[in-house]
């Protein structure tokens, strides 16, 4: 499933505001790649664009390419629906729809994307699978009728996840995932992102250092060099090495605590 995410010269625009200025990068399969910097560079706002939810907002444009294994996503003729569901996004906030059950939360994404023909004992497995994939079977097996919202934030993230991989993405974008959560949530969340490495590409935007030196494989530094100017990659390299010996001056500056 995980599939190999290169991006050339991209430029993201809010109407005229060019927001995001040349971002080049190359994102590995079955890996997680980092993408740190202060509020306000463009983090959110690159990971958007990498399964188009960025133009969902008015006026909002590329220019570049985000290519998926070869394949433009922003090509002619591609469907921006078919690029999410190979895409998927966990948000900062948990989000399990409030009036649906845990089951039902699970397979929202399939019956969207054409699964409404899915046989009842198939949609059965399908949930299992999901929920054992984002390591919360085993605490509502037995309540999949409850509504998702009844549990706690830790394990309403990790529904969002199973939501997420239930439609069998080849990527997963999660966006600050654990901002909104508590430690022993926060810890369940990246030992889930570990395991889940084995079978997809995985981009996470965190604010937190400590959690991007823990859980990513390489790390994106993006800054901005004042307001009103647009956000730019200014270093990439193996986490090990940016948290050690950064290229930048301003990398190190951001990850030591100095400004950000």
């Amino acid at each position: 499933m995980a599939k190999r995410i290169d991006v050339k010269d991209l430029d993201i625009y809010y109407g005229s505001f060019r927001a995001v200025e040349g971002v080049t990068m190359s994102i590995e399969p079955r890996s997680i790649t980092a993408l740190i910097g202060p509020s306000g560079c463009g983090k959110s706002t690159f990971l958007r664009s990498l399964n188009r939810m960025h133009e969902v907002i008015p006026g909002a444009r590329v220019s570049g390419s985000v290519l998926l294994d070869g394949q433009d996503l922003y090509g002619a003729g591609i469907d921006p629906v078919s690029v999410r569901r190979h895409v998927g996004m966990v948000f900062q906030r948990p989000n399990p729809f409030p009036t649906m059950s845990i089951y039902e939360n699970v397979v929202a994404g399939m019956r969207l994307n054409g699964g409404r023909g899915v046989r009842k004992a198939e949609m059965d497995g399908i949930v299992e699978g999901a929920l054992q994939g984002a390591n919360l079977w085993n605490e509502v097996k037995d309540r999949l009728d409850r509504p998702g919202s009844s549990l706690s934030g830790g394990q309403q993230q990790r529904l969002c996840i199973a939501r997420a991989i239930a439609v069998k993405p080849d990527v997963l974008l999660m966006d600050e995932p654990c901002s909104a959560l508590d430690p022993i949530s926060t810890l369940a969340i990246e030992d889930l992102m570990d395991q889940l490495k084995k079978d997809y590409t995985i981009v996470i935007v965190t604010h937190n250092m400590q959690q991007a030196a823990r859980v990513s494989d390489r790390t994106g530094f993006f800054n901005i060099a004042g307001t009103g100017k647009p956000g730019k990659l200014i270093e990439m390299d193996e986490t090990s090495t940016m948290f050690s010996t950064p290229s930048v001056q301003a990398t190190e500056d951001y990850i030591s605590g100095r400004f950000g």
